[in-house]
């Protein structure tokens, strides 16, 4: 298997995105996919950059066994776009802002990551702030989903 380099995306890098990267990283870790498998995350704002992810996302995460503590937030570059094999947006928004900032020759990497999911429907991982402490519970439901689907995807499993 060839290696896959993949970037999830949302607004600040404090929440869904760096979400994804933390259960991406350990479910590979735990498969000994590291070497074939890569991720990052990034957001479309650099408002938050050099941040740690939001602490209602890593208590919810931390519960699971996830530690996203060692993350932190940064800004998408022009370069992503040429250095991962996928850009994954977390909504609708951000698929968009990713289409319109893609060179159109990697135009083909820029994806929507609930495609991945397996057992959720939902198009879309929703902003958790709306939801309280429980949002943050069911983006990470959605989160383990759709990564676990991404995974199964690039090993053909």
């Amino acid at each position: 298997m060839s290696r896959h380099c993949v970037l999830f995306v949302c607004t600040g890098n404090i929440c869904r995105s760096p979400t994804a990267d933390g259960v991406a990283r350990q479910m590979i870790a735990r498969l000994g996919l590291e070497r074939e498998i890569v991720v990052d995350s990034a957001g479309t704002t650099g408002y938050h950059a050099g941040e740690r992810p939001d602490p209602r996302a890593c208590a919810a995460a931390l519960k699971r066994g996830y530690d996203l503590r060692k993350l932190r937030a940064r800004r998408l570059e022009v370069q992503d776009f040429e250095r991962f094999d996928l850009l994954l947006a977390m909504d609708d928004g951000h698929l968009d802002t990713l289409q319109r900032k893609c060179p159109a020759e990697h135009l083909h990497k820029v994806r929507r990551f609930m495609d991945y999911a397996r057992h959720h429907d939902a198009r879309e991982v929703p902003d958790p702030y709306y939801g309280g402490d429980r949002g943050f519970e069911v983006v990470l439901d959605m989160i383990e989903d759709a990564v676990g689907g991404l995974i199964a995807r690039i090993t053909g499993h």
